[in-house]
């Protein structure tokens, strides 16, 4: 393949989704392990889970599974994102749930009435105390942006020598010194990417994950960005 820059070929990849699906496996190749014919989810489960749903699995979805959903690396480090067997529809019956926050505190799904899109919006409900209270909120426009930002997120928050997270507040010498992924906004908008030479950066408000090419290089970040750093 040709070679894979992470500023560079994103527009295209939010833009259209088989494009979305090369910049995943540009992304492995270049951060992690290539990816191989037997790390997507085999058709039969695929098919299994829509007879046992009664519904039909977005395309998107389907082409997602089909090339890593069996990458535990890429997908789940922190948070789970379900087996197909795993589906299941929330209480109200009003989204397909794909994917579950760590502890519990939230959920992601494509709501029932965008099924029939081939690339759908992702929304999110938190878990509240008020149950009464909870929501099918916007999270992201399209299952395939989605999917990029799951695979960014969960390699910066692998448990891997290459990985480290730190409390860092000054998000100006941040953006001063790397580049900003042109990622779409989270709500809230706190969430962003950096990358600079040989590093991937997450920024939630002051909380900086990272991922790095080699041990070298993440020591050099953690000498240049003191922190109370996990690992380092």
């Amino acid at each position: 393949m040709t070679s894979f820059e992470l500023v560079r070929d994103l527009p295209g990849a939010l833009a259209d989704r088989s494009a979305a699906w090369e910049y995943i496996r540009g992304f492995a190749e270049a951060w992690s392990t290539p990816l191989a014919a037997g790390d997507g989810t085999p058709e039969t489960e695929l098919a299994a889970a829509e007879e046992a749903l009664g519904i039909r699995l977005p395309a998107a979805l389907r082409e997602a599974y089909t090339l890593f959903g069996r990458r535990f690396d890429l997908h789940s480090n922190m948070h789970h994102l379900l087996s197909p067997g795993e589906f299941y529809m929330d209480d109200r019956k009003e989204a397909l749930v794909f994917r579950e926050e760590n502890q519990g505190a939230a959920s992601w799904g494509v709501l029932l009435a965008d099924l029939d899109q081939a690339d759908p919006p992702v929304r999110t409900r938190p878990d509240l105390a008020d149950k009464e209270a909870e929501r099918w909120e916007g999270w992201l426009d399209a299952f395939s942006i989605s999917c990029i930002e799951i695979v960014l997120t969960e390699s910066v928050l692998a448990e891997d020598p290459l990985c480290d997270s730190g409390d860092y507040e000054d998000g100006d010498e941040l953006a001063r010194r790397f580049t900003r992924l042109p990622f779409p906004a989270y709500p809230g908008g706190e969430a962003a990417f950096y990358t600079g030479p040989g590093v991937l950066v997450w920024d939630t408000g002051g909380w900086l994950s990272v991922r790095a090419r080699d041990e070298e290089t993440l020591d050099r970040f953690r000498d240049d960005f003191p922190a109370d750093w996990l690992n380092g």
